[in-house]
């Protein structure tokens, strides 16, 4: 990428310096004279960078800074001058000045200058395109561009408008719920109730009773008939989240409503039928159970008519960056607080961790970084210590030292590309095509390596 650079200059020996030398270095550069020239300049182009002496024949430096931030916000403004003082420095940054380079200064500390400028102007893209991806997702509540993930998207666009029992199978945290939601929402039964029930967090009589409800005088405190949630849900969805943690007694009861859409209150005789589409969730491997015998065979073929596999988030790699984007700017209206930015070795490492707690990990720890952050930018000192060692842990550089008893070969070699292929799609952005460019690969092969190692969705 070729930046722009808009050199502000009235004394022409150090404007054509400047230029002959930011042009070795292969920048695009125009130059100007004076202020007015650089606020009419910005009328017609957009430089990445501005580089405006402070003394200037018709308007002072710090008012052409003024002014090109009001006009470009993202155009990153630098001060060159022979007049330095604190004041003009204090001054010069509060009008959004990015350095301040004094003359004379050596070729080398303007070309750093530079590079941090274009480390700050690639970050502000970055940004800007994962804004601009989640804008085209805005209407979606699933959000993500993995397969794994546009596969769960694509199913719920399926079966959301029927009345077929959805199993939405999943770790903790990878947000079974939220598919609970969309599947509602998407189906003809919007209007009317969503009641979800976690089957796990409720004791067994407890929770018969808040399913089923009970008739007055049922049992001791039963002063009142009251309904349960399946009553309340009529021409609605109820949601049955854990359901592998239900006992087998009460599983019985549940087969029954989902074959025959009735049953009767704890305590009565009456038989309630309901209109009612019953969806499911666990993180359990129910066919584990079922073998067991900790969950009934035919409730498992009863509730499994379509299984919805929610993947883990550390194998949805092109998902990290914009899921930490989303929440951030979500979490951040909510406390009034501004994030603009997240370092690049920071998102490095949010990329590589391998979030054990999936979606609802990110959720906390995103909340923790908004609470705790006052610079405005996420860098890697403010992660926690378990993602910064992971990232340490997880450097493409082979062992210094062997172990003495060695170390299994293939093992290493598979471990070590797994690495490079992960390191290749977060600069990728987890574009495959620019990942295996990178890597020298084509696409296909990049993706079967991909498949075998594990790092497809």
């Amino acid at each position: 990428m070729e930046y722009r650079v808009l050199i502000v200059e009235d004394e022409d020996s150090a404007r054509i310096c400047l230029s002959d030398m930011l042009k070795l270095e292969s920048y695009g550069v125009s130059s100007v004279a004076n202020g007015t020239q650089a606020v009419e300049f910005i009328q017609t182009s957009t430089p990445h960078i501005v580089l405006t002496d402070l003394r200037l024949p018709d308007m002072s430096g710090i008012e052409v800074i003024t002014r090109i931030k009001k006009a470009l916000p993202n155009t990153i403004c630098m001060v060159i001058t022979g007049y330095a003082s604190v004041e003009s420095a204090v001054d010069a940054m509060k009008a959004g000045a990015f350095s301040y380079l004094k003359k004379p200064f050596r070729r080398e500390e303007l070309l750093v200058a530079l590079a941090k400028a274009k480390e700050v102007l690639a970050i502000q893209s970055e940004n800007a395109s994962l804004r601009q991806r989640l804008q085209n997702q805005r209407e979606q509540f699933i959000l993500g561009v993995s397969p794994g993930i546009n596969k769960v998207r694509e199913t719920i666009k399926k079966v959301a408008d029927t009345d077929s029992t959805i199993l939405i199978l999943g770790e903790s945290g990878t947000g079974k719920e939220l598919v609970a939601k969309e599947l509602h929402r998407q189906s003809s039964r919007y209007s009317k109730s969503f009641i979800p029930i976690n089957c796990g967090a409720i004791p067994e009589d407890l929770l018969e009773s808040e399913l089923f409800g009970y008739e007055k005088g049922a049992f001791t405190g039963a002063i009142s008939t009251r309904i349960g949630r399946f009553e309340a849900a009529d021409n609605g969805t109820v949601f049955l989240d854990e359901i592998g943690d239900m006992s087998m007694g009460l599983q019985v009861k549940i087969l029954r409503v989902l074959q025959e859409r009735e049953f009767e209150r704890i305590g009565g005789n009456s038989t309630i039928k309901v209109d009612i589409r019953v969806l499911a969730a666990t993180n359990q491997d129910l066919e584990k159970a079922v073998e067991e015998k900790r969950f009934r065979e035919d409730l498992f073929y009863r509730l499994n008519v379509i299984p919805i596999l929610l993947p883990p988030l550390r194998t949805r790699g092109e998902d990290i960056a914009l899921l930490c984007r989303y929440f951030l700017d979500a979490l951040s209206t909510k406390k009034n607080k501004v994030l603009s930015s997240i370092a690049a070795d920071a998102m490095d490492a949010l990329n590589e961790y391998a979030w054990p707690g999936n979606v609802r990990e990110m959720v906390n720890i995103m909340e923790r970084l908004i609470v705790l952050n006052d610079t405005g930018t996420i860098t890697l000192g403010d992660l926690p210590s378990t993602i910064v060692k992971n990232k340490a842990e997880l450097s493409l550089e082979p062992p210094a030292e062997f172990p003495c008893d060695g170390l299994d070969f293939n093992m290493a070699v598979d471990d070590f590309e797994k690495k490079l292929i992960k390191s290749a799609l977060n600069r990728a952005d987890g574009v495959k095509k620019k990942a295996a460019d990178y890597l020298n690969l084509n696409r296909t092969t990049l993706i079967e390596k991909m498949k075998r190692k594990g790092l497809l969705g």
